[in-house]
């Protein structure tokens, strides 16, 4: 099974910690973030890792290589030269996520309680374009999904920004979603990224094509979730490995 962590971010909200030091090698617990996320996609069956480095690259490169990888196969998207988002991003690692099976993509500080299988499985038995984990959690901007739990649109409550390819969309008829940076990806995705090309949001992409192909939600029971790349969360983030999770 194959996964995707994004792990080239510039870490801007986490400074000075990240002046020389990557987002992902920053340690919570005792072990930098990125091997709590290699190590829990590991558990859960995935053994084809692709990790994408930008910010302090070298450094994530020779931290996998004094773990020998921690035992699954991992291979390097190098975005050293220009930073490509997160669409961008995937689309760069078309080599190593192409195939016949869906891949996984999280994002390196997300710490949750999801069930990656569970998420994993239930992707290839409705079989969309792509399944993202989704909670009611507070946030100022939110997906829109309609009945099925099909992404219709995005709504910033702050600007009061609404996107949608739908006519005539109204965003109170639909269910609000914040996303929690973990999806499950069909490889058919390359082929509607055609025409993307450089940097680009993965977000901004789902929403160019929901009308088109199914995007849709997975809103997990029970989930806890926690978004580390905020100095507020490292706290909170040495509170839940401490507690065991």
């Amino acid at each position: 099974m194959k996964a995707m962590i994004f792990a080239a971010g510039m870490g801007t909200r986490l400074k000075p910690l990240t002046d020389n030091t990557p987002k992902a090698l920053i340690p919570i617990g005792g072990r930098p973030m990125l091997e709590h996320i290699i190590l829990k996609l590991k558990d859960a069956g995935f053994d084809q890792l692709v990790i994408n480095i930008h910010h302090e690259g070298q450094q994530i490169i020779d931290f996998l290589a004094a773990n020998n990888n921690f035992g699954v196969h991992i291979d390097i998207s190098d975005e050293r030269d220009y930073l490509l988002d997160t669409g961008g991003g995937i689309k760069k690692a078309i080599q190593f996520l192409d195939g016949k099976e869906p891949f996984l993509v999280h994002n390196v500080d997300i710490f949750s309680n999801v069930d990656l299988r569970q998420l994993y499985n239930q992707h290839k038995e409705s079989n969309p374009l792509a399944t993202l984990l989704v909670s009611k959690r507070n946030t100022s901007r939110y997906l829109l999904f309609n009945e099925k739990n099909l992404l219709c649109g995005w709504r910033n409550h702050e600007t009061g920004e609404v996107k949608s390819y739908y006519p005539d969309f109204d965003p109170l008829q639909y269910n609000e979603y914040a996303f929690g940076g973990i999806h499950v990806i069909s490889p058919k995705v390359f082929e509607w990224m055609d025409e993307w090309t450089g940097k680009f949001p993965i977000i901004n992409f789902y929403l160019s094509i929901c009308a088109h192909t199914q995007i849709q939600a997975y809103p997990a029971e029970n989930l806890r979730l926690l978004d580390i790349g905020k100095p507020e969360a490292l706290a909170r983030a040495e509170e839940w490995i401490a507690g065991g999770n």
